[in-house]
């Protein structure tokens, strides 16, 4: 299966497939289909090219790669750096690049280690837009004022990195009001848009990242 279709460069997101849980076939075909550039970490290109998906890129360390087949329409790079996880190289990649929208499959699941340092990448490139992307959630930094449309009943959690301060919420099923959420304190899991208007979140200081779920 062919990663490429013609779009200008920087016009849509880059896609990263990292090393985790294989999502649906049906959520990595349509990510494909809207993400022209595609960079997959060393540890995941076995299964990727299994899939007979053609990166662009192939970056990280190359312990894990193995012996498999290679492609003439593939950039391999190796970086040898054991200070940042293949999906930092990956996004460090794409910054050079020139992007700042990022979408993320195979983040979650498998080895939780990966799980959560692959979460806390959010907040070292906290400047980019990047979504983390499973079959079961959508997971994101919020910038300071945020507002989207959501059906009535969809779950969204508040995830604080390390503390965030003055959270106001609106149109949520329990709102917040100039509060703060501490990682380990106090979170703000299984939340819900009531439908009747926008979603608003705002908060002061801190990271603070959403996660939209789906049951």
């Amino acid at each position: 299966m062919s990663s490429h279709h013609f779009v200008k460069d920087g016009q849509e997101p880059a896609l990263i497939i990292a090393n985790g849980q294989m999502c649906s076939y049906n959520l990595l075909t349509s990510l494909l289909e809207w993400c022209p550039y595609i960079v997959v970490c060393d540890g995941a290109y076995a299964r990727v090219n299994d899939l007979q998906i053609i990166p662009d890129v192939v970056i990280g360390d190359f312990d894990s790669i193995g012996e498999t087949q290679t492609h003439l329409h593939t950039h391999f790079i190796r970086v040898n750096d054991q200070e940042t996880t293949d999906l930092e190289k990956a996004l460090f990649h794409l910054v050079e690049k020139g992007y700042t929208d990022i979408n993320v499959l195979w983040a979650t699941g498998l080895r939780l280690d990966h799980t959560i340092n692959n979460f806390a990448s959010l907040a070292k490139f906290q400047n980019l837009r990047c979504v983390l992307i499973d079959d079961y959630s959508r997971t994101f930094i919020l910038p300071k004022y945020f507002t989207k449309r959501y059906e009535t009943g969809q779950k969204l959690s508040l995830i604080p990195l390390h503390t965030c301060t003055g959270i106001v919420t609106k149109n949520l099923k329990y709102n917040l009001h100039k509060e703060e959420l501490s990682f380990g304190q106090r979170s703000g899991t299984s939340n819900e848009a009531i439908g009747q208007d926008l979603v608003e979140i705002s908060y002061k200081t801190g990271l603070l990242a959403l996660v939209e779920s789906i049951d």
